[in-house]
């Protein structure tokens, strides 16, 4: 009895009979087609649809707050003098977000994609420029109490606060965004006891 015969059988053997082995040339050729400009923009537009329709921000503000009303909140562990350095705007400020000028969805939409972008990116602290919203028809305000509602709701945001006049004072808001899976990991490495 063969080694083969004696470790795989004689059912496989039989089976296995009219096989014959690859060549050394015996390849599968593919080719990577070049996606077109059209399938390309086609792919751009489904992802935004697909991204407008994960944005989980709501369209219905219940909480006005007052033109020069100072707004802020803090999520449950943050420290204390963490949040007075934010208040005070002693952190870097790593990013500008200008929602002033624009549309309400366009803003909602915006504020949504660059919180997420920016606490991928590993940033910390952002500021937010709303505006007062003085003259804003119907509800003076508006897009204030949006930003104040939509920032509360976004678990990337652990805290904010109104500005410090040099950044636009309660026309803007600073805002301390959680640390990155990355970020934390990086941290842990640098501080753990050797």
């Amino acid at each position: 009895m063969s080694f083969d015969e004696k470790y795989l059988g004689d059912d496989f053997l039989s089976a296995m009979s009219d096989v014959t082995p690859l060549g050394p040339n015996d390849k599968v050729n593919t080719t990577h087609a070049q996606k077109s400009l059209a399938q390309q923009l086609r792919r751009k537009a489904l992802e935004q649809q697909l991204n407008k329709a994960n944005n989980f921000l709501s369209v219905e503000i219940t909480h006005l707050v007052a033109p020069d009303e100072i707004i802020g909140f803090k999520q449950d562990g943050v420290q204390e003098g963490v949040y007075k350095n934010l208040r005070l705007g002693k952190y870097p400020i790593d990013d500008v977000l200008n929602l002033q000028q624009g549309s309400f969805e366009k803003s909602r939409q915006l504020l949504f994609d660059r919180i997420r972008l920016n606490q991928e990116k590993g940033i910390r602290c952002m500021l937010i420029k709303h505006g007062r919203g003085e003259q804003s028809k119907p509800i003076a305000g508006y897009l204030k109490s949006a930003v104040n509602q939509w920032l509360v709701q976004l678990p990337q945001v652990i805290a904010f606060h109104s500005a410090q006049l040099h950044h636009g004072g309660n026309a803007s808001v600073y805002a301390l965004l959680k640390k990155s899976e990355q970020h934390k990991m990086h941290n842990r490495e640098l501080h753990r006891k050797k």
